[in-house]
């Protein structure tokens, strides 16, 4: 077996980066930290100086899709007025998940390990979640009864969006027979309409 030595703090970064790999390879089923020790060409026990379990391994793999997420989300053309600001975080979410298929099914689709309440894997995927809710905080305000309202209606959006993913992931789209341009049109349509609702409701 090839020792790479691997200073300790590179490990830790290292053995994320190799489990990911595994995944992407064998599945999330298949990751152990015997296969995350042989891609690295380190001893089997070498990540347990950072990593108790396979469990804690795929916790911070899973925060670290979500620290990726956010900062793509944050990557966005931002504009002062929240309504475009929020059309274009939609776009960024669409384009995050159609582009990274996996990192989106490891956040969303997957059962997280029991270790996920203790590790930075919750304050990531809160971090991301706080990305939508500061944007329609710029439409509620900050008032104490402002925050249900926001909270309902990140809600909302981010069940629409996500139904939408997991409707244009899917392989029944290529079978619905729509009619030509209409799939390419759907994510701005589906998002345009988020927004009629939206002005909808703070209109009243």
């Amino acid at each position: 077996m090839q020792n790479i030595n691997l200073p300790i703090i590179d490990l830790k970064q290292a053995c994320v980066k190799a489990a990911h790999e595994v995944i992407a390879e064998k599945g999330i089923e298949h990751l152990s930290l015997r296969d995350v020790a042989r891609k690295l060409g380190v001893s089997h026990q070498a990540p347990y100086r950072h990593y108790a379990s396979k469990d804690h391994l795929l916790a911070a793999v899973i925060a670290r899709c979500f620290r990726d997420f956010a900062s793509f989300l944050d990557a966005r053309q931002h504009f002062e007025d929240p309504e475009e600001d929020l059309a274009a975080m939609g776009g960024q979410y669409i384009a995050y998940a159609m582009q990274h298929p996996l990192e989106y099914r490891l956040m969303f689709g997957s059962t997280w390990p029991d270790t996920a309440s203790n590790s930075e894997l919750i304050r990531d995927a809160v971090h991301s979640f706080n990305i939508l809710r500061n944007v329609l905080a710029r439409m509620h305000g900050n008032s104490e009864a402002a925050l249900i309202n926001i909270d309902l209606d990140a809600m909302f959006i981010w069940s629409n969006m996500h139904g939408l993913v997991t409707i244009m992931q899917s392989d029944a789209m290529q079978y619905l027979d729509l009619v030509p341009h209409v799939k390419n049109n759907v994510p701005k349509h589906v998002f345009d309409m988020i927004c009629v609702a939206m002005k909808s409701r703070l209109s009243k």
